[in-house]
């Protein structure tokens, strides 16, 4: 008979993220995922000690599938913070279950705005949009605040049913705060 194969740390991750993924973060246990492993529950609960570590473990990696999607620049290469914008809530209209494990399950790291926008995880992004608006990192950091409770909102709205994703009446409105965001900010350092 050939040898079982090895279940590695990483393959039970990748599969508490599908799982997070399809069915909602609050479906992965030993047995959830096990089971897509085609194995018994031992061979994840060699590599995490609690489910909660399993969780955190699927939510980095929800976290890092985040952070690919909304920098992806499709659309208009001349206006990175509409596509960044645009990608954020779309990532909610594609992926809800996801949406709400990284937003809405209590798993993110810090629970304040101040801790969200001094996180490493969010330098590229203010990167980008430093470069986009031609701001100094601080002024930009002012004009992600409000652009971030925007999508957000809308993002959130979305992922949990509650509004159609109407992707041009969005941009349109996403480009109102941005460029009044921006405009504020420059007359206030004037």
């Amino acid at each position: 008979m050939p040898p079982k194969p090895k279940i590695t740390k990483e393959m039970v991750i990748d599969t508490a993220f599908e799982v997070a993924r399809k069915a909602g973060w609050e479906n992965i246990n030993a047995r959830t995922v096990s089971n897509k492993l085609n194995c018994s529950t031992h061979p994840v609960m060699y590599h995490f000690a609690t489910i909660e570590e399993l969780k955190a473990a699927a939510f980095e990696r929800a976290d890092r599938f985040h952070s690919e999607y909304i920098m992806n620049a499709s659309g208009n290469k001349d206006n990175i913070m509409l596509n960044i914008g645009l990608n954020y809530i779309r990532f909610a209209v594609d992926e809800p279950n996801l949406f709400r494990f990284l937003f809405q399950s209590g798993y993110a790291e810090g629970n304040s705005l101040l801790e969200m926008i001094n996180s490493e995880r969010l330098t590229p992004v203010l990167s980008a949009m430093q470069k986009g608006m031609n701001l100094d990192f601080d002024r930009t950091k002012e004009v992600f605040i409000t652009l971030a409770m925007f999508v957000h909102g809308y993002a959130s709205i979305i992922a949990n049913n509650s509004l159609e994703f109407d992707e041009e009446l969005i941009a349109k409105h996403l480009k109102r705060v941005y460029t009044g965001a921006i405009s504020a900010i420059r007359e206030a350092t004037e």
